[in-house]
């Protein structure tokens, strides 16, 4: 009985393609645009590295200046630490793995004459942080801990910068001339960028995780007096030079601490409240504000990764699915409205009020489907020409399924829903007056 409903709703459809043609559009577009930016938001908010995130920790002590400081003021202390803090955590010992890293633009010169000189972007980072942030590498493989200690000339490479300077071939082993210096190639990344905002976690990178062309030792950074990229915030000086920014009052590297399990937090904690009393008693921390120690999911939140504005395009977005919703049930209601000598028709010749019901909704269902299908389908592509243009390949494996699930329910709802009301109202008239009035 339902396929028969089914071919006698499609053929009721083909009576006016173009309304039939309208409708779907309209339910199409909503569908697509509210699945597509629901997705990218809840790429941007999910967890980057979910089977660990809560045994990385980000330390953070107060060491702004103690002239005009309000303890009731809401803390806007800077969330980076000193050069000095951070080499310090560094030889600290404390957990499982440590990491300290900033953002480096250098000149590199390539061998190719076909090339020209360009600057390049990357991290300089300890060895440790390929392990902590589960890094996979395409060639070779992250440089020594002596190459970490002796601050070595050695970098490696993203999948796409090696492949523009030495084509598809394993350069580890090979030199490239960057800061005016040989460096050996250890390693090649592969493609490198689980969720977007898993580079907001480490502080580079763009909105949607543009990967690092490089990464070079921390020490061998310092050593080439490689300045910062990004985020700069040194007290009491606009252009401090390079040994301003090894200045105690300047707040530029980035942090990290793995621990075993999560219950390590606690002694990461107490060790972070010892060395700012230690510090403070040696006159470096004057404000005596609470040490925090986020994981990464405080983290991101603390750094607002999710922004406002990306929650307002959110509501636009569901917004958007319900007036398209508005204008397809409008559609729907004209349809039907039209067409109540064909239920007294029905209604003559036997058909019950629950016939022309199913049929009428299999009718409205059909729309609802196609409309429903039809949207999946241009957002799908929508998601996939984004993933494309930033190299985030693995976008739509990150779709919020349930999300998606009540969008297309909600289109086939209120498909079905838009037949109801001139189906009952067709349904309350006697067929014999029905019939008159044609």
């Amino acid at each position: 009985m339902f396929s028969y409903y089914f071919l006698l709703g499609v053929r009721s459809l083909r009576r006016n393609p173009a309304l039939t043609a309208l409708m779907v559009l309209t339910l199409a577009i909503g569908v697509a645009a509210s699945v597509s930016t629901l997705t990218i938001l809840h790429v941007m908010s999910s967890n980057p590295i979910p089977h660990k995130s809560e045994r990385l920790f980000v330390p953070k002590i107060d060491n702004g200046p103690i002239e005009g400081f309000n303890p009731q003021d809401e803390d806007r202390s800077d969330p980076q630490s000193t050069y000095t803090d951070a080499t310090n955590f560094l030889k600290s010992g404390q957990g499982e793995r440590r990491t300290v890293l900033y953002g480096v633009s250098a000149p590199l010169e390539p061998e190719r004459k076909d090339l020209a000189v360009m600057s390049v972007k990357g991290m300089a980072l300890t060895r440790d942080f390929f392990a902590m942030m589960d890094v996979p590498f395409r060639y070779g493989q992250p440089w020594s801990e002596a190459d970490d200690k002796a601050g070595a000339d050695v970098v490696v490479l993203s999948q796409a910068l090696a492949e523009k300077l030495f084509g598809a071939v394993d350069p580890v082993g090979k030199r490239i001339r960057l800061m005016d210096a040989q460096f050996q190639v250890v390693g090649v990344l592969k493609p490198w960028v689980p969720v977007p905002k898993f580079y907001k976690l480490i502080g580079g990178g763009g909105a949607f995780g543009v990967e690092e062309e490089i990464m070079l030792p921390f020490g061998t950074a310092i050593r080439h007096e490689s300045n910062p990229e990004g985020s700069l915030s040194c007290r009491g000086r606009t252009e401090p030079g390079w040994q301003g920014f090894l200045d105690s009052e300047c707040t530029w590297l980035q942090v990290f601490f793995e621990t075993k399990t999560g219950a390590g937090r606690a002694g990461l904690q107490d060790y972070l409240n010892n060395y700012a009393a230690e510090q403070r008693k040696l006159g470096r921390l004057k404000r005596n504000q609470p040490n925090q120690l986020f994981d990464v999911m405080q983290w991101l939140e603390f750094r607002k990764v999710v922004a406002n504005d990306s929650r307002l395009s959110a509501w636009l977005a569901f917004g958007f699915l319900l007036l398209c919703l508005v204008n397809t049930i409008g559609l729907l209601l004209a349809k039907f409205s039209v067409r109540a000598s064909e239920v007294g028709i029905r209604r003559a010749l036997g058909a019950s009020r629950k016939e022309i019901f199913r049929q009428f909704l299999t009718e409205t269902a059909v729309i609802g489907l196609a409309g429903g299908m039809l949207g999946l389908g241009l957002a799908f592509g929508a998601l996939a020409l984004i993933g494309m243009q930033s190299k985030q390949l693995q976008i739509v494996a990150h779709m919020d399924w349930q999300m998606l699930g009540l969008t297309f329910l909600m289109s086939l709802g209120a498909a079905m829903l838009a037949g109801l009301l001139p189906t009952w109202r067709a349904c309350q008239v006697t067929p014999a007056i029905q019939l008159k009035s044609q």
